[in-house]
């Protein structure tokens, strides 16, 4: 098969410090692997790939991606996680085809562009262990994610605009600094599974009892001092967790949950 003729190549864990540049030379190529390499940045030629729908560069070495990384205008899954990544190109938003994942975890990222607003066809994004300390608001534009990754952050609020995910099921959010959650997560009609983990709330918001499909709640390792009224409403539950809190005796109505099949763990 010929360069040109060439779908997919994986040049996994080849100890590579360069991008071969005979790869510049596979105009056809549609997925391209060098995850667990020594790379500490990408050739030029590599923007003008433009049938590359899978690109995985995961832990490398890279401090830092080109602007021209939006030129890869077919890409559907980009896979950046484990690199050293301090910032992301603005561009990173241009990639308007990306639908099955987007992989940005165990980098240094402060912050996330507002052009990832821009991603409205993407389903799965993860931005675990990183330093992000807020969000941006466009965030909320993400219209067909359903599963959004950011423990192991510092983040101490949300923004409001993320009770504009629809189509959100799971939201994982431990490990961070959040103390309190905005009314508008009432707006996540669809969420399934809400993780708290690790963090310094309180309180949660009454419009929490509005989601009305969500089955786990965990809530570990937070400040709360009883159980928050708002779960009550939430007829779906199967699962809540309130270990490392200080909120014994638990209400009559959740010890009710539990007689009709909710498994608590306090």
């Amino acid at each position: 098969m010929s360069g040109g003729e060439l779908r997919r190549l994986d040049l996994n864990g080849k100890q590579l410090a360069s991008v071969p540049e005979s790869i510049g030379g596979m105009t056809g190529l549609e997925e391209l692997s060098l995850w667990r390499n020594q790379l500490t940045s990408l050739p030029d030629f590599l923007w003008e790939m433009k049938s590359l729908r899978v690109l995985n560069v995961a832990e490398n070495r890279l401090s830092s991606l080109s602007e021209r990384l939006g030129q890869l205008g077919g890409l559907e899954m980009l896979d950046i996680a484990h690199n050293e990544l301090m910032r992301l190109p603005d561009s990173i938003g241009s990639l308007g085809r990306l639908r099955t994942f987007l992989y940005m975890s165990h980098n240094r990222l402060t912050s996330i562009p507002e052009s990832i607003g821009d991603l409205r066809e993407l389903g799965y994004l993860n931005v675990t262990d990183n330093r992000l300390s807020a969000l941006p608001d466009s965030i909320g534009s993400m219209a067909r994610l359903s599963e959004l990754r950011l423990y192991g952050n510092q983040l101490t609020e949300l923004p409001d605009s993320i009770g504009r995910l629809a189509a959100l099921k799971e939201l994982h959010l431990s490990n961070n600094r959040l103390a309190s959650l905005p009314e508008t997560i009432g707006g996540l009609e669809r969420l399934m599974l809400l993780d708290l983990r690790n963090n310094r709330l309180s309180s949660l918001p009454a419009s929490l009892g509005s989601l009305k499909n969500l089955r786990h709640l965990d809530l570990r390792s937070n400040e709360l001092t009883s159980v928050p009224e708002p779960i009550r409403d939430l007829s779906s539950l199967e699962k809540l967790d309130l270990r490392w809190n200080e909120v014994r005796p638990l209400p009559d109505w959740l010890q009710r949950r539990v007689q009709d099949g909710c498994t608590v763990y306090f």
